[in-house]
């Protein structure tokens, strides 16, 4: 019987406390840290440049991953919306960048912030080029396996969602979100985290630009744990109640929300994740912190 209101607490990079930690859900939005990740491999690898423009592109990798490359949004579409409600079939990758307009930047890269799931689109499109694989398979090979991070996968079709607790959302469909949803047990997401800022994938050089986050605007966010938000590779970082500086990432879709945070300035660096049913990013952002914070 799975539980939906669920958190775990890593620390070390291993679970110290959980409650429902074994509960499969959809990742939402933390996958992308899990892509970031992956890039990274590459960039270590010198496989790929944090600073080259991608593709004939005007804009880099690390803009990318910091969306900051001026790529437009599809969740701003409420067709998008509508669609997903009505359960139809995803639109194809070409009608989707189509509909959103996606040759006409924003603002020209580096000048602003926007976030967008599109431009992890992109990446993905360009860890699978460069690799000659899925990004399945990617994240496997060089961010799970590395990490022994188990039992997660990117669902591609609803049928990928059996035993997934997805709350309200039956028959969601996975490639709605264009980037990849990953889904495993929350105590999963808790681990990888964990194990990846504790320095075990990548050069420390490249832990630090990761949280090294640029300032993002907080009046869209103001009814959550944050007091100078921003946003690194991958990862969203900054100062919470407290003065603690917090890294990870929440995601949200139809039905629930989860969120991730490996919480620095305590006695032990610890990370939290939570699940709940709903739309509540700040509650369950406010729960992933407080179990990190509190955990013996």
């Amino acid at each position: 019987m799975s539980k939906i209101d669920a958190f775990a607490v890593a620390e070390g990079g291993a679970i110290i406390i959980e409650d429902g930690g074994g509960t499969v859900v959809p990742w939402w939005s933390f996958t992308k840290t899990a892509i970031a990740a992956a890039a990274l491999t590459l960039v270590r690898d010198g496989k790929l440049d944090l600073d080259a423009p991608v593709a004939s592109k005007p804009f880099t990798l690390r803009q990318l991953l910091q969306h900051r490359a001026g790529v437009a949004e599809y969740g701003a579409l409420p067709e998008y919306h509508r669609a997903v409600a009505d359960r139809v079939d995803p639109w194809s990758v070409a009608e989707l960048l189509n509909r959103v307009d996606a040759d006409h930047l924003r603002f020209p890269p580096g000048s602003s912030f926007l976030y967008s799931n599109i431009g992890y689109l992109f990446v993905r499109q360009l860890l699978e080029e460069v690799v000659g694989a899925t990004l399945d398979n990617i994240l496997c090979g060089r961010v799970f396996g590395p990490l022994g991070i188990t039992d997660v996968s990117i669902a591609e079709t609803p049928a990928d969602l059996a035993g997934v607790e997805m709350c309200c959302a039956s028959n969601y469909h996975p490639a709605w979100v264009y980037h990849g949803l990953l889904v495993g047990p929350l105590r999963q997401a808790a681990l990888l985290l964990d194990r990846l800022l504790g320095g075990i994938l990548l050069p420390s050089e490249l832990i630090e630009q990761m949280l090294g986050g640029h300032h993002v605007n907080a009046a869209h966010i103001s009814q959550r744990p944050w007091q100078e938000p921003g946003y690194g590779l991958g990862l969203m970082c900054g100062k919470a109640p407290q003065d603690a500086f917090i890294a990870g990432h929440t995601g949200g879709g139809p039905g629930s929300v989860i969120a991730v945070y490996r919480l620095y300035d305590r006695p032990a660096i610890r990370t939290g994740a939570a699940f709940l049913p709903g739309d509540d990013a700040g509650a369950v952002e406010r729960e992933a912190i407080l179990h990190a914070a509190e955990s013996k």
